[in-house]
């Protein structure tokens, strides 16, 4: 067994722990203040996605284990040029897509009164995508 096999299933495992442990913090908290309310919550979140994510990773091994030719056509389209350019066009595309949404979302948050913290949580994750952005535009022009 590869590290990256034992590393997927670990991952899937962690991913059920914390989907159990959100889901028993969900029935058994009784009036929980603060952190604690949310908690749960976002525990039941990450397990459910890397639980998935997990799993996902594993049905696809062991189905490419199972038929090699499949296995190594599926790698040639993952490395075919063509294919690698249709999904950046499109990541691009959502990208644009996301920063104007992400945007028009903000203001009615704001308007609407809600907790500053919130508010701030939603600047800051839109102000890191956008400086992400811009880290990586100036680094792609240095390099051609």
């Amino acid at each position: 067994m590869s590290i990256r096999t034992t590393s997927t299933y670990m991952f899937t495992v962690v991913g059920l722990v914390l989907l159990a442990g959100g889901l028993y913090f969900m029935r058994t908290m009784e009036d929980p203040q603060g952190l604690l309310r949310a908690l749960p919550y976002i525990c039941y979140g990450l397990g459910c996605s890397m639980f998935g994510h997990g799993m996902g990773e594993i049905v696809v091994h062991r189905a490419m284990k199972k038929d090699p030719v499949a296995a190594k056509q599926l790698e040639i389209e993952k490395k075919d040029e063509r294919n690698l350019a249709i999904v950046n066009r499109a990541k691009a595309k959502a990208y644009d897509m996301m920063i104007f949404m992400f945007g028009a979302l903000i203001i009615p948050i704001a308007l609407m009164d809600i907790d500053l913290t919130v508010l701030f949580l939603l600047v800051f994750a839109y102000v890191f995508i956008v400086g992400y952005c811009t880290y990586y535009r100036f680094k792609y022009y240095k390099e051609m």
